[in-house]
């Protein structure tokens, strides 16, 4: 979370790739630490680094993919962010079932070394060149990035435009997003993390193993490898279609799946407090669960973070991109917090609960969230504020 809420100053003002370089600095020696350590000391060290690196990564990677994509493509391509995130959690949960965790925390130093070497090779995000004045950089930037034979004068002209009618505006602070301008765009990338969050899905994911088995499943652990193994395929699926099908299909449809794969958990636990259909309850959980899963990666996993790289003006998106995923990290933190509380409490409620939150986030999208596809960042951020003066007239 403090990675979170430094996210957007660190990357207007070291730029989107120098975020990422200090964020992998700090990742590598977090795992370090961890791989080190003898004590709560530097294992906790270790676990405060990696944290806020992470805190930085989730916010700057889908900013800087929404800034160098082109229009017609950049929903997949933000969506392979997230299609590497579970790439790297399934490699994880399979790994972790063979070694020790010292060497599954020496692990997370590689991509880190990939993307340091590999920043040598990218170039910096047009759009924060152009903020911060070097048009001779911003330029040779946009031709790399579409090809050297490309014409992208007509492109260089609007974001020309638009970040220079954004020099006369003040430098954005935390209060200024609650302004009408703002709120709108403010609600939408606020609320989708806290559905996508409080709808369950590190409580889900973190204790998949321990939930299999509370059902009756035999092993937990050929559980958690379906679990695993299930994120992948359906994640490249929903790239394919972010650009075809639009954002919004993708995440009612997603919300539905989750929703009804959070009510057949919550049945199967039901069943079994009550002894009913001992022999179905413990299929059920884990047909739920990999439902739940599936939906969840299709739509709700990445679409968020896509929407949250498009909807901000540049001259907020430091501030408003902190602020969206501090909100993510907290729900991420609150859900893992309380997941055994409430599984204490009652194991089918918290999955009827979690089910209940995912039936509201189609109600949320449906009325109050945009269609992105197919537009530049410039078009997307001049259609919300004429929906909102839109919305005023009424």
């Amino acid at each position: 979370m403090i990675g979170a809420i430094t996210s957007g100053h660190t990357a207007d003002f070291l730029g989107r790739k120098g975020a990422m370089r200090l964020s992998a600095t700090f990742c590598i020696t977090g795992w370090l630490a961890i791989y080190l350590s003898s004590g709560s000391l530097l294992l906790d060290s270790g676990r405060f680094l990696t944290g806020y690196g992470i805190g930085i990564f989730s916010y700057v990677i889908p900013v800087f993919i929404a800034e160098i994509a082109p229009k017609n493509i950049r929903g997949g391509l933000a969506t392979v962010n997230q299609l590497m995130i579970v790439g790297g959690s399934s490699v994880a949960f399979l790994i972790g079932t063979l070694v020790t965790w010292r060497t599954l925390a020496l692990t997370g130093i590689i991509p880190c070394l990939v993307l340091l070497v590999g920043l040598f090779f990218v170039p910096e995000s047009p759009r924060w060149l152009a903020k911060v004045g070097h048009p001779k950089e911003f330029e040779v930037a946009l031709q790399r990035l579409r090809g050297k034979d490309a014409d992208v004068s007509l492109e260089a002209i609007e974001i020309k435009d638009y970040i220079e009618s954004l020099n006369y505006l003040p430098t954005a602070r935390m209060i200024d997003l609650f302004q009408s301008k703002y709120i709108r765009s403010v609600i939408i990338g606020v609320g989708l993390m806290v559905f996508q969050q409080f709808g369950g899905i590190n409580g889900i994911g973190f204790y998949a193993s321990e939930t299999f088995e509370l059902a009756g499943f035999s092993s937990g652990k050929t559980g958690t490898v379906a679990y695993a193994s299930i994120q992948v395929p359906i994640t490249i699926l929903g790239a394919f279609l972010m650009d075809k099908s639009g954002r919004r299909v993708l995440l009612m449809v997603s919300a539905s799946g989750t929703f009804l794969g959070c009510f057949m958990t919550g049945l199967s636990f039901y069943l079994k407090v009550h002894g009913m259909l001992l022999e179905w309850a413990p299929l059920i959980a884990v047909v739920g669960v990999l439902t739940y899963i599936g939906f969840f990666s299709i739509g709700m996993g990445p679409v968020p973070w896509v929407i949250m790289s498009e909807i901000f003006p540049i001259n907020v998106k430091g501030v408003a991109g902190s602020l969206v995923t501090l909100v993510n990290w907290f729900g991420a933190w609150a859900v893992s917090y309380t997941f055994n509380f409430l599984m204490s409490w009652s194991s089918s409620g918290i999955f009827f609960l979690y089910s209940g939150v995912c039936a509201i986030t189609i109600l949320f999208v449906a009325n109050l969230v945009p269609e992105t596809k197919g537009k530049t960042l410039e078009e997307i951020q001049a259609s919300i504020n004429t929906d909102d003066k839109s919305m005023q007239l009424f």
